[in-house]
C-alpha cells in the first residue's frame, strides 16, 4: 500500500542524479581545459586574458574548477542526496557570479556569455528545487 509518505530512493535512475553529474562532469572539463589552455578557457569563459602573466589565474580557476566537479562526485556516489542538494544549492552562486563579472567586464552585449553563466545558474536552480522535492530517508 502507498503511502504519501512514501519515500523515495535516490539513485542513477533518477533524473537530478544525472542533471548534477552532468555538471559535476561538465566544470571538471571546464577546468581541464583552463589547466591544459588557459587562453582558451579564459575566451570560453567571456573575458580573455590581458597579458600572459594571467595564465597563472587561469590554472588557479582550473583547479577551483576541478575542485567544485569532484566535491560533488562522492556524494553522489554514495546517494547522499540531501548533502548533495546543500551543496549544489551553495554552488549556484559561482554561475551567478560569473554572469556577474561577465556583465560588468563586457556589458550586457555580451549576450553569449551571459547566456552560458546565467542559464547555467537557472538549470541548477532547477535542479536544486528537484533535489529538494524528493522525499528522503534519514537512514
Amino acid at each position: 500500500m502507498k503511502t504519501t509518505n512514501e519515500i523515495t530512493k535516490w539513485d542513477a535512475r533518477s533524473v537530478s542524479f544525472w542533471m548534477v553529474m552532468l555538471i559535476a562532469l561538465g566544470i571538471i572539463f571546464v577546468g581541464i581545459r583552463f589547466i591544459a589552455d588557459p587562453t582558451a578557457g579564459a575566451n570560453g569563459f567571456g573575458i580573455p586574458f590581458s597579458s600572459a602573466n594571467d595564465i597563472a589565474f587561469g590554472r588557479i580557476k582550473g583547479i577551483r574548477d576541478i575542485f567544485s566537479g569532484l566535491v560533488l562526485l562522492p556524494l553522489l556516489f554514495l546517494k547522499m542526496m540531501r548533502a548533495t542538494a546543500w551543496v549544489f544549492t551553495a554552488a549556484i552562486i559561482i554561475p551567478a557570479s560569473d554572469c556577474l563579472t561577465v556583465l560588468a567586464t563586457n556589458g550586457p552585449s555580451d549576450i553569449q556569455h551571459l547566456l552560458i553563466h546565467g542559464l547555467t545558474a537557472v538549470y541548477m536552480m532547477i535542479t536544486s528545487f528537484l533535489l529538494f522535492r524528493i522525499k528522503y530517508s534519514s537512514i
